[in-house]
C-alpha cells in the first residue's frame, strides 16, 4: 500500500499516513482539525536511456520476429583448414 504525504494549511502540520488506493484523502488535521493538502512527490523509479519503449512488452500479431536464438557462426580456423 502506497504511503501518503500531507500537510495542514492551518498549522502546517505534516504527516505520512499509509492508505489504500481506494482509500478517500483525508480533509481534517488530526493536530487542529484544520484544512489538509496532499503533498506530492517525485517519481519513485524513473527509467532513463534509449532502450525503454512502450512497445517492447507487447506482443504483436504477425509479427517477424523469431524468439529463437542465432545460430553462431562457424570458426574461420576450421573453415580454412579444409
Amino acid at each position: 500500500m502506497p504511503t501518503y504525504a500531507y500537510a495542514c494549511k492551518d498549522c502546517s502540520h505534516a504527516f505520512e499516513i499509509v492508505q489504500s488506493f481506494t482509500d478517500s484523502s483525508l480533509t481534517s488535521c488530526p493536530e487542529c482539525e484544520g484544512t489538509l493538502r496532499k503533498k506530492f512527490n517525485s517519481v519513485g523509479v524513473v527509467f532513463k536511456g534509449s532502450g525503454f519503449y512502450r512497445t517492447d512488452s507487447r506482443d504483436t500479431k504477425g509479427s517477424s520476429v523469431s524468439s529463437a536464438p542465432a545460430a553462431a557462426p562457424a570458426p574461420a580456423a576450421a573453415a580454412a583448414a579444409s
